[in-house]
């Protein structure tokens, strides 16, 4: 089996979610992340691991479910800071951000059986989940991140390594109001959808 990791922020007003200050507050946005944040813990709680790690920019709060370790995300870029996590793994390891709420515990179980790497593509050009068969930070070191070519660059890295990479499906991060709204109608009964909800309804 292998170990999974969430890389993520603290929901904190003003820290999470900028974009979508507007259309919601500061407050609101944090909520937003705290569920998204909520949900996708929850799935990775249900999917098979030999260990959950929380790799956290901040403190845990009531969100996080048990069976996690946690530990803190060390400082540089993101790139840095995605080497590092893998870097406290020593065999496969799937790793994904808290950006996809409509993530499954079905997406989440995954080997390497025909494959050296998974790779998960955003629709914004970026990834969603990115998983290693032997963790190597330095595949992840320089790579740019946030832009709209992060992810092509990153799979071209892992493919110039001569890995063989296999793609998981393409899933839309919350970055915008429109795509919590697109992520929440795929996930209708989750925290996230449950909390936009909340904010359309003025709560």
């Amino acid at each position: 089996m292998i170990t999974l990791l969430v890389i993520a922020k603290e929901p904190r007003p003003g820290r999470v979610k900028t974009r979508l200050t507007p259309p919601f507050s500061p407050e609101q946005a944090a909520g937003l992340a705290e569920a998204a944040l909520a949900d996708t813990l929850r799935a990775v709680a249900a999917a098979p691991a030999v260990r959950r790690l929380l790799v956290l920019d901040g403190r845990p709060g009531p969100w996080l479910p048990p069976g996690f370790d946690v530990v803190p995300q060390c400082a540089g870029g993101l790139d840095a800071r995605l080497a590092d996590a893998f870097a406290r793994c020593s065999g496969p390891a799937l790793l994904l951000g808290m950006d996809t709420p409509q993530v499954t515990p079905d997406l989440l179980t995954v080997d390497f059986a025909d494959c050296d790497a998974l790779f998960g593509p955003a629709e914004d050009g970026g990834f969603w989940a990115l998983g290693l068969a032997r963790p190597e930070p330095g595949l992840l070191r320089g790579v740019p991140m946030s832009t709209p070519s992060t992810g092509a660059v990153q799979r071209e890295r892992l493919v110039a390594a001569g890995l063989r990479v296999r793609d998981l499906p393409r899933l839309r991060d919350v970055d915008t109001a429109a795509d919590a709204r697109a992520v929440a109608a795929l996930a209708p009964h989750g925290a996230f959808a449950a909390r936009l909800a909340g904010c359309a309804a003025g709560r």
